[in-house]
């Protein structure tokens, strides 16, 4: 359970050491009453209120509003307030998914947690239903992984795999103009093909939504191989179409965009790099012990025929998929060093610009809770494309190539 400090903190939109700055108190300080250790003074939490309900909430009159459901931390809500969108709905179960969401999004609203919980009119009205649902019952990984624990998986996963009957129930009862579903390729392969159909037949045939179905890389945009399912989806006939998206050749981002260059030219991010040359902490170095294991691993399988192994990369490189799973060891993506040096993770900063995220974006938890938050969320500049696209056909413009500046949130 949050804190009842660290949710108006966040919502004011202040970092830990920003909130010490402001009010003259140590960072210890704060940590204790983020911690739940002991309760601020009132005036501190009067402070507070008095400022969280001052943050400015970024409408649009002339825009549209949509609901952000298993927001993770906020990487679709990015895409469409890009667009002119308004979030009027977030719903989020992960604690610390919540805190980096409201750090970045002070709505002054609560994020609603279980979304199985949630009656539908207590959803606003909203014109587009946003909607990352978990992709773990349908991964190859996911699956895998199931498979050998001789768990179900797909729609026989109940924990997970029903979510998305609970996407379908919204968009029946609220009828917005228009929805982006995101998931894993293997989405579309998954039982041979049945999961897909069963989701297509809902969409289109039950709910009456023209659909549109397209797998996209990440690579057009950002040094990464991240391929993910979209599904856009319209209540009336419209003119949408993927021929209008504009992808960069794909392949051309390189390591080097997201690398920290340690050579003096970005300020050091206390915890992430440190000295004048803003040099990367020597904790994200891997352990002699570490290093070894993986490059055993890595031998044995290789003998086997199989091709598992670590990812090693340079600034001219790309990189394999980051997983919610990367802060276990790193190893899909490890950053080469000079001399003697082991490979190094990426800081969750670079995790962050390897999923499109700008420099300003807070990341108020610890490096495992970021590793995963980053590893599960959504590559931005992908769906801020599919966003751009679709803005007309929500907003009934003419011109798809219509531009729109984005807004980043400081």
């Amino acid at each position: 359970m949050q804190s009842e400090f660290r949710i108006l903190r966040c919502r004011a939109g202040l970092s830990t050491d920003e909130l010490a700055e402001k009010l003259g108190y140590s960072e210890r300080e704060i940590f204790r009453w983020e911690s739940g250790q002991i309760r601020p003074r009132k005036v501190v939490l009067d402070w507070l209120r008095e400022r969280a309900e001052t943050v400015p909430t970024h409408t649009n009159a002339r825009g549209f509003t949509f609901i952000d459901l298993f927001a993770g931390i906020g990487g679709l809500r990015r895409a469409f307030d890009s667009i002119g969108g308004r979030c009027v709905f977030t719903s989020e179960w992960d604690k610390y998914a919540q805190l980096t969401y409201h750090s970045n999004y002070p709505d002054n609203r609560p994020i609603a947690g279980d979304i199985t919980k949630v009656p539908v009119d207590e959803i606003p009205e909203h014109d587009v239903l946003l909607a990352g649902f978990p992709c773990q019952p349908f991964s190859i990984a996911g699956v895998s992984k199931k498979n050998a624990l001789g768990r179900k998986h797909g729609f026989l996963d109940e924990a997970q795999g029903t979510l998305f009957f609970d996407v379908a129930r919204i968009l029946k009862a609220h009828r917005p103009r228009a929805f982006l579903l995101e998931n894993v390729k293997n989405l579309k392969s998954h039982d041979k093909g049945r999961t897909f159909e069963v989701i297509r037949k809902i969409l289109e045939k039950d709910l009456g939504y023209e659909l549109h179905v397209r797998v996209l890389n990440a690579r057009h945009f950002l040094p990464q191989n991240r391929e993910r399912i979209v599904l856009v989806g319209f209540r009336e006939k419209s003119g949408f179409d993927w021929a209008d998206l504009k992808l960069p050749v794909e392949g051309e981002a390189r390591m080097r965009s997201v690398l920290h260059p340690e050579n003096g030219s970005e300020t050091a991010e206390s915890h992430y790099t440190e000295g004048d040359l803003a040099k990367v902490s020597a904790k994200y170095t891997l352990s002699d012990h570490l290093w070894k294991y993986l490059r055993d691993y890595s031998a044995k399988h290789r003998a086997a025929g199989n091709g598992f192994g670590y990812g090693l990369v340079g600034p001219d490189d790309t990189c394999r998929t980051l997983s919610a799973r990367y802060y276990k060891d790193g190893s899909e993506i490890l950053v080469q060093q000079k001399g003697r040096k082991n490979p190094r993770r990426l800081t969750p900063r670079e995790c962050a610009r390897l999923m499109g995220f700008p420099d300003t974006f807070r990341i108020p938890v610890s490096d495992t809770q970021a590793y995963k938050q980053f590893g599960n969320s959504v590559a931005v500049p992908v769906f801020s494309e599919v966003a751009r696209i679709m803005r007309p056909h929500i907003t009934r413009e003419a011109a798809p190539n219509d531009e729109v500046a984005v807004r980043e949130y400081a």
